[in-house]
């Protein structure tokens, strides 16, 4: 027996119930042309991954119902094709309580224009990015379903992660597991989804085929990186990352085959995961660009790299801000990163603002000094000049702050904070120095070679909001925060813990008292691309008001 199977691995979009159900009818029919017969769609793709509380308006879930009968209809003729379709279901009557109706994740499988079978998500995971219970009831039971002489056990997600869900399918006859599937990417994620599903074919003896989503949604990204793998758990097919894809499967004599993308280094997943997240929240939100302020630090460099490799030099402008501190350096550094992406390039100095504004205040700052306030009114006038601009002409403001200043606060509220997407949130400074050095030395996208200039790179790091001002001036070395933060942040790891393993008490201690007290900056900072395991945001849930001390 053989099966030709097509994983739609596809950019579906949160609420577009329509034209996701247009792109599986059209891949649908597509794939049947080339005798594909089993296709798979990811979880959740007619609605987008993930809804939030709109999973919890009856409105939304109609709509669902919808467009699943829609793919029916007009699939109708195709008799010998089934579709694995992921969409919610249920509902029930509006209550106060969120847990009352019952409303599933659900996979159906679409053949001859009817649902001939279905199965609801069991495990709903609850950690991390993920609030399932919220919004779903556990399904209880097993799918096994037949078509071309095959059956096929049917999970969804999660279920995979757990035994019991692959097992009930084997003893229910299944000889090929399908698992459909929407998993936000981190470093690393795409290895451990190989690992434990290979896990889940040793424990079965079945082949598997793994169906999975791609594209950025708000905070998370999905990579794709669909893949099948044979009893032993050996990888016999791979999709690419970061890029939609029909992905089409052979599946004959108790195997999968089909073509091995190559695995990818961390720097080219994280440069593909952050310039997929920046073209799909600035496309699928209806801005027409975006727009920087350039320092001639390394920081924005970055963050104009990735903006021109998602979207192109045209839909691109940067703004370069000098104050009277701003090095002559950096104003040539700017301009040349700016002349090398070819992007619009404009200077409005700060200094008459500047000022203005210490004129204005001089009768209150009477008789105190020059400390951070001088440094922060600097940093705000250039948030309001990019914020004006922005409602202006309608680019959206990317801001340029990394995980190693949102973590210590190394960063000002209404300054530097202000616009409307964080890139490298949740880039560590570390990071951002690779980062840069390979992008360097790629051109993933065409948008030109080595478009950072060597200076930005090697200079030491610097708020230029002062004379002669360096980062490491009020932080430890960032090798140090870094891993400290990483420990503490990431891994959960105890001050007496991180110490113990070598680093100073004096460095652990202020690293960790600033990451305690910039909560409430954090909280006021814009939605920025998820990248690693746990990220500010849905990751990292702590109260603003607290006073527990380790």
């Amino acid at each position: 027996m053989t099966l030709q199977i097509c994983v739609a691995q596809l950019n579906y979009v949160v609420g577009d119930m329509d034209g996701n159900a247009q792109k599986i009818i059209d891949l649908a029919r597509q794939a049947h042309a080339r005798g594909v017969s089993l296709i798979l769609t990811p979880e959740l793709a007619l609605c987008g991954y993930a809804a939030e509380d709109l999973f919890l308006r009856p409105s939304f879930i109609a709509a669902c119902d919808d467009a699943l009968s829609r793919i029916q209809r007009e699939l109708v003729d195709l008799k010998d094709l089934a579709v694995v379709v992921g969409h919610p279901t249920g509902g029930g009557q509006r209550s106060r309580s969120v847990s009352v109706a019952r409303r599933f994740n659900r996979a159906s499988v679409l053949r001859g224009g009817a649902v001939v079978a279905h199965c609801d998500k069991r495990e709903l995971p609850n950690y991390q990015v993920f609030d399932e219970r919220r919004y779903f009831q556990p399904g209880q039971q097993a799918l096994v379903f037949e078509h071309g002489g095959v059956k096929c056990g049917l999970l969804i997600c999660e279920d995979a992660w757990f035994t019991q869900p692959a097992a009930d399918c084997q003893a229910l006859g299944a000889v090929l597991l399908l698992v459909i599937n929407a998993s936000p990417f981190h470093v690393g994620k795409g290895n451990e989804r190989e690992l434990a599903m290979a896990e889940r074919c040793r424990q079965t003896g079945l082949p598997l085929v793994y169906a999975h989503l791609v594209g950025g949604q708000d905070e998370v990204v999905f990579e794709g990186r669909s893949f099948a793998l044979d009893a032993a758990g050996q990888v016999c097919a791979r999709a690419g990352s970061f890029v939609e894809q029909a992905f089409d499967l052979r599946w004959s004599q108790g195997a999968c085959r089909g073509e091995v993308t190559p695995e990818t280094t961390l720097e080219a997943d994280l440069w593909h995961a952050l310039v997929l997240g920046v073209r799909d929240y600035i496309g699928k939100n209806g801005f027409p660009g975006a727009l920087l302020g350039l320092s001639g630090g390394i920081d924005s460099a970055l963050v104009l790299a990735i903006a021109v490799d998602a979207l192109g030099a045209n839909r691109v402008r940067a703004v370069m801000m000098p104050s009277p501190y701003t090095a002559e350096i950096s104003w040539i550094d700017a301009c040349d990163m700016a002349a090398r992406l070819r992007v619009r390039y404009d200077e409005i100095s700060i200094v008459p603002e500047f000022e203005a504004f210490l004129a204005s205040l001089k009768s209150e700052f009477d008789g105190r000094p020059i400390d951070t306030t001088e440094e922060n009114i600097q940093a705000r006038i250039r948030g309001t000049l990019l914020m004006a601009l922005s409602n202006k002409f309608g680019s959206i403001v990317l801001t340029t702050g990394n995980k190693s200043e949102m973590s210590t606060g190394y960063c000002t509220l209404y300054g530097d904070m202000a616009g409307g997407f964080a890139v490298l949130k949740d880039v560590a400074k570390t990071m951002v120095f690779r980062l840069a050095r390979w992008r360097n030395q790629h051109d993933p996208c065409g948008t030109g070679a080595e478009p950072i200039p060597e200076r930005i790179i090697t200079r030491p790091p610097s708020a230029e909001l002062r004379p002669d001002q360096k980062d490491q001036d009020s932080l430890p070395p960032y090798e140090v925060l870094d891993e400290i933060v990483s420990r503490y942040m990431e891994e959960d790891q105890s001050v007496a813990e991180i110490i113990e393993a070598g680093f100073d008490r004096a460095d652990v201690e202020k690293v960790t008292r600033l990451i305690r007290i910039n909560e409430y900056k954090r909280r006021q900072s814009p939605a920025g691309i998820r990248v690693t395991h746990r990220s500010f945001g849905k990751d990292w849930r702590y109260p603003m008001t607290n006073r527990f001390r380790a």
